[in-house]
């Protein structure tokens, strides 16, 4: 969703470190308010939606709002539903660790607002280093060793993409 904001205001992709950079120069300002850019607040249970966000986002810039204004809201709204679900999702399952992956991950924010979380609950929060937070292939890499080392193989005829696959009924049999 952050590259899909940054690439309707001309930022080149990846979107996301350049859309921190500004939410960072406006919050510098300290004259933050979640009041001053509301955003739609897409959490549905364990299910997040951000297209209202985004949407919300582009007509606020469209509106005048500064873009660093708006990247610090995007950046807080999104965070916030993330961080809320990955809360949920431990008190859930009585999971004590959660793991920050993809590319996001490299945002000081989120790592801030996931290890603050954690921190109330009692968990701990991690993250890979920044150069392999934006490597898909080194994440799915380690998936299949994981996998492989617990006798696990998928046949490639049965690797393909599922788009409904949910996490929360996903069954973690290599750890």
């Amino acid at each position: 969703m952050l590259d899909k904001f940054a690439r309707t205001q001309g930022i080149p992709f990846p979107g996301g470190p350049e859309i921190e950079k500004l939410s960072n120069e406006f919050s510098e300002k300290g004259d933050t308010s979640l009041d001053d850019v509301l955003l739609p607040y897409g959490v549905h249970g364990m299910d997040l939606a951000f297209s209202g966000m985004l949407t919300s986002a582009v007509q606020k810039v469209a509106e005048g709002k500064s873009l660093g204004e708006v990247c610090w809201s995007l950046q807080e709204h999104s965070f916030a539903t993330c961080v809320e679900v990955a809360e949920r999702a431990l008190a859930h399952t009585g999971k004590d660790e959660l793991l920050l992956g993809g590319g996001v991950a490299c945002n000081e924010r989120l790592r801030k607002m996931s290890k603050m979380m954690c921190e109330d609950r009692g968990a701990e929060c991690f993250w890979p280093d920044k150069p392999y937070c934006i490597d898909n292939g080194t994440m799915i890499a380690e998936l299949g060793r994981r996998m492989l080392e617990c006798g696990l193989e998928t046949e490639l005829m049965d690797s393909g993409i599922d788009p409904s696959l949910r996490t929360d009924n996903t069954a973690v049999v290599w750890s």
